[in-house]
């Protein structure tokens, strides 16, 4: 393991451009394609080194392949991987090892992730043995990672899978992933399996590792409050698409998007005496098949324009804050929505200058 001793937090470490993933519907005429599923349709984000950057929607909305692209596990249909500065070329096996040496991945289901013929160290040491380490020394580093994420290798090196818990059975896997000394961890619904105690466990295990050893995180997960702990950064999909992107505070206490207004305010609140009345969104996503055109979330949106469903509205600026964007009409200058904000007149500002 490679303790981090300075930071370079800030930089970005992980650059992701002009994602692209239609997964082709089978069905048609001897075998042909039948249409696509649009799974990611042009995303784009930048992790900083040092930061966790969660990514939060519903069900289906593309975080999942999204991650799996940023590692080579789904190949794009377009867009490209930047690592530290330098594009990362997916069908150079050279650039896909480097990639995978400096960014691994934890999945959601700990049991599936892992191979039941192997003990825990020989799981662990798995990786290492692929990328030519000795096994002598694959063995002993694997060691040292199950310490790491708390699991004394005396007492659990020589365990199976199924004679661990699910906690312990997900520290293997971040052990496994740790072991590599990668400098970006991708949590993918990580701790939702899990339960409460268990999660919480596994939450601080993984705010110490990311302080320990200087990692960043890209954290997947449904779970608003576990984002909103472990985050510094949150970016919203819906149906394909990145929605709003901010400061984790900032985002859960004046969000911009009516659909992130919406997911805050589907938390459950602690206090009985605050109880949901009515859900706060109805309605089914647009099927991913037949996007509509314009803004995807027009036909569950409750200040839905026209010009909500003819406009593909970008990434804007909110209140001057470069790093809040949301992607909504209702929050663009000039877009022709009742409660957009006035356009500004360069012309005039000009002539005021002069």
């Amino acid at each position: 393991m490679t303790v981090a001793t300075t930071s370079n937090e800030g930089s970005p470490i992980l650059v992701a451009k002009g994602m692209v993933k239609h997964f082709p519907l089978a069905g048609g005429w001897l075998g042909r394609s039948n249409g696509s599923i649009a799974a990611v349709d042009n995303c784009s984000l930048a992790l900083a080194s040092g930061e966790t950057l969660g990514v939060v929607g519903e069900s289906g909305c593309g975080k999942s392949t999204l991650a799996r692209m940023l590692i080579d596990l789904v190949v794009p249909d377009s867009g490209h991987v930047e690592i530290e500065g330098s594009a990362i070329n997916l069908r150079a096996r050279a650039d896909v090892r480097r990639l995978r040496r400096t960014v691994q991945m934890v999945f959601q289901d700990s049991y599936a992730s892992l191979n039941p013929r192997h003990t825990a160290v020989e799981e662990v040491a798995f990786g290492l043995s692929a990328l030519g380490h000795p096994r002598r020394e694959a063995m002993k580093r694997a060691s040292e990672a199950l310490r790491l994420v708390g699991l004394t290798p005396e007492l659990f090196s020589g365990r199976y899978p199924h004679e661990l818990s699910g906690g312990q059975r997900q520290r293997v896997n971040i052990a496994r992933a740790l072991a590599i000394d990668p400098k970006v961890l991708i949590l993918d619904e990580a701790v939702s399996a899990l339960d409460k105690s268990v999660q919480a466990q596994v939450l601080n295990l993984l705010v110490e590792l990311k302080a320990k050893l200087g990692l960043s995180y890209i954290f997947i997960s449904h779970d608003l409050d576990v984002v909103r702990f472990i985050s510094d950064r949150v970016v919203v999909m819906y149906l394909g698409k990145i929605v709003e992107t901010g400061p984790v505070e900032r985002i859960y206490r004046t969000p911009a998007h009516q659909y992130t207004k919406a997911l805050i305010a589907s938390r459950l609140s602690m206090n009985p005496n605050k109880r949901t009345s009515q859900p706060p969104l109805t309605g089914d996503p647009p099927s991913p098949v037949n996007p509509p055109p314009g803004c995807r979330f027009a036909a569950r949106c409750p200040i839905a324009e026209p010009v909500c469903r003819t406009t593909i509205p970008a990434l804007h600026v909110m209140d001057n804050t470069v790093s809040h964007r949301a992607a909504c009409c209702a929050s663009i200058p000039g877009s022709g929505h009742t409660h957009a904000p006035a356009a500004i007149d360069h012309s005039e500002m000009i002539e005021a200058g002069a």
